[in-house]
């Protein structure tokens, strides 16, 4: 599966690496576990009365064991481990069976249940490596037990076994493929901004979260930035909505084009943006959205016949120097865009400035709370 442009996908992604997320997985391998223990047992039952007394003792012995791992499986954290073990166990007795025509002659069939079991519980990539080489090793038994295949009906039995087995391959691992793809697109679009193509609030902040704790275990610091386009309902009232989705597709994409690769940017909604600068001193941070605010000021969007101009106004918050968590995080930048506001708009304010700048509005008599369009 390719990598998802917003790097919090990933784990969601991986979580469903078989079309089912893992408490799905598990639930579905204690059912098999439970089924084949099962059947097993009563298959082993049988085995002893068919005259195959070591593979009623391996069957029963197995089914002991499947039933057990049932009752661990609900709490294991090594549910991978533990699939692999069940398939390959299971593939392994398959093969086993297939030697012995005796023990039953139906047995070929299951062949054609391996890719089905392993793409379900592996999904595309581990499905096909652990499957390919049992159906091959199945196909080859059949082979060998048809004996006379240069007869017509042993050809034609071969080539139904032969043409089934691919299919079933071949069907398993398109569809999985297509899955993997259309999930993908699913989750883009719960976590993309459909307007500007950025990252939207949950996205956003679900990374700023998983920043936070990447930071607190390695130490590295970043700001978060708080940016807002200044009198924007002003192009909306005057030119009109479709005017002002053209601004807000504009800022995503120059946004996106001056941000580094390390950086991450969102919209918050409306004409809000978000950015999470990593690795970032307060000073690098200022210069880089600085020269961020110069770049939007200079730039002029077509619409129609008229030429828009914006500004765009910053609030700076450093971790962990102004909060740890990320909603004292948020509090701290927009106090700062809030303070860029009031003191004229298209202007970058780090937390300990617009600090200065309250303590001195406070001083001289500013009045709070006025909102700012």
């Amino acid at each position: 599966m390719k990598p998802s442009k917003h790097p919090d996908l990933g784990a969601t992604l991986e979580q469903s690496r078989s079309g089912l997320r893992d408490n799905h997985r598990r639930s579905l391998t204690w059912l098999l576990f439970v089924i084949t223990g099962s059947a097993l047992a009563v298959f082993g039952v049988l085995q002893f009365f068919n005259g195959y007394p070591w593979v009623s003792a391996a069957e029963l012995l197995a089914s002991a064991i499947l039933l057990i791992g049932a009752v661990r499986l609900k709490t294991t954290p090594h549910l991978q481990q533990w699939i692999y073990l069940y398939l390959v166990s299971v593939f392994s007795f398959f093969m086993i069976i297939m030697l012995l025509p005796e023990a039953s002659i139906a047995a070929f069939v299951w062949v054609l249940m391996m890719p089905v079991m392993a793409y379900l519980l592996l999904g595309k990539d581990e499905g096909l490596i652990l499957s390919m080489p049992f159906m091959v090793l199945g196909l080859v038994i059949y082979y060998f037990f048809l004996e006379e295949v240069g007869s017509a009906r042993g050809m034609i039995d071969l080539l139904n076994m032969l043409l089934c087995g691919a299919l079933m391959q071949v069907f398993m691992h398109m569809y999985e493929a297509r899955r993997e793809e259309a999930e993908q697109r699913l989750v883009e679009m719960a976590q993309t901004d459909a307007l500007t193509g950025l990252a939207n609030r949950a996205s956003f902040q679900a990374t700023l979260a998983r920043t936070i704790a990447e930071c607190d275990r390695s130490g590295d610091g970043f700001a978060l930035v708080v940016m807002d386009i200044d009198h924007f309902k002003l192009v909306n009232d005057t030119l009109g909505h479709d005017a002002g989705d053209h601004v807000l597709h504009d800022i995503g994409k120059c946004l996106s084009e001056r941000l580094r690769t390390t950086d991450f940017v969102g919209r918050l909604g409306g004409e809000e943006f978000g950015l999470i600068l990593r690795n970032v001193k307060p000073a690098d941070a200022f210069e880089l959205m600085d020269q961020l605010r110069e770049r939007i000021a200079r730039r002029e969007l077509r619409y129609g016949e008229a030429g828009i101009r914006v500004t765009a106004s910053f609030g700076i918050a450093q971790w962990p120097e102004h909060g740890r968590s990320a909603e004292t995080l948020f509090c701290a930048a927009d106090r700062c865009l809030y303070s860029g506001k009031r003191a004229g708009r298209n202007r970058v304010l780090p937390a300990g400035q617009a600090q200065q700048e309250a303590s001195a509005e406070t001083l001289a008599g500013g009045v709070g709370g006025i909102g700012y369009p």
